[in-house]
């Protein structure tokens, strides 16, 4: 399925411009409309015994990232909108940006960082409950597009089945990609690998499918070399499989790789 209407998240400080570039890119490139969703953690303003909401601090944010989202998206002319999360607790943010997730193709958001006033747990919970495929894009490093050189890190799981097929509408014309299966020493590798490159193929990706057994590394360590061996614009992973659990060790691999990931990640759960 074709790419036709893309959800990026929007917060006032500078990293949005980032993934708000980034995903204007996208959006020129696949001819989708781009919807800007605002949503940040701002007290309510108190005066006297009396909350009040929005903020005058929370309204001048959002009219300050509005109008840098017009600025931004003016070459889409009529394929840009703007929604307002107005909520500004983590736990209605989270939720309403959960609900409003699940009417779009594909979803871009920021890895977390501490000192930005957006919940924590935004990413894990849009990945594991909107049900769209989520592209995460790093707090560092600049990223003008994605998709020439994806790896798709593999595992025999339906996550990783529906990743790598959720991500062939953000993948460029004759990419070259690399089908990264880890595993312990006496697993068995994907028996049917051929048939994925195979597969792959006839939607004009270029892929090659590679075996690694770990030892003493982890396996985000293994996707994290990998990423840089390929010189990878793209990793894409199956979120909160059972197989990456067993993989990872204790708990699931995704919030690893949430946390260290070098390049944009599109999750699918």
């Amino acid at each position: 399925m074709a790419l036709a209407n893309i959800l990026v998240h929007l917060d006032s400080r500078p990293r949005t411009a980032a993934r708000l570039g980034l995903s204007l890119h996208i959006a020129e490139r696949c001819g989708t409309r781009l919807t800007g969703m605002f949503a940040e953690r701002v007290e309510a303003h108190e005066a006297g015994m009396v909350a009040t909401w929005p903020s005058e601090r929370y309204v001048a944010a959002r009219d300050k990232a509005q109008a840098a989202f017009a600025a931004t998206t003016a070459p889409l002319k009529d394929r840009a909108a703007f929604i307002d999360v107005n909520r500004g607790s983590d736990h209605e943010i989270v939720r309403r940006a959960t609900e409003i997730a699940r009417a779009f193709d594909l979803v871009v958001l920021g890895q977390a960082q501490d000192d930005v006033p957006v919940p924590a747990k935004l990413p894990d919970e849009v990945i594991a409950e909107s049900g769209r495929p989520v592209l995460v894009v790093p707090y560092v490093g600049s990223y003008a597009d994605v998709g020439a050189r994806p790896l798709f890190a593999w595992h025999s799981e339906r996550g990783a089945a529906r990743a790598a097929f959720d991500a062939l509408p953000l993948l460029t014309g004759e990419c070259e990609a690399v089908i990264v299966e880890v595993g312990h020493k006496g697993d068995r590798r994907y028996e049917f690998s051929d048939l994925l490159v195979a597969n792959l193929a006839r939607h004009k990706v270029d892929a090659r499918y590679q075996h690694v057994v770990v030892e003493d590394i982890s396996v985000s360590d293994t996707l994290l070399s990998a990423i840089s061996d390929h010189s990878a614009d793209l990793m894409v992973i199956g979120a909160f499989d059972a197989g990456w659990r067993f993989l990872f060790g204790h708990g699931s691999g995704t919030p690893q790789i949430l946390a260290h990931m070098t390049a944009p990640v599109l999750f699918s759960h």
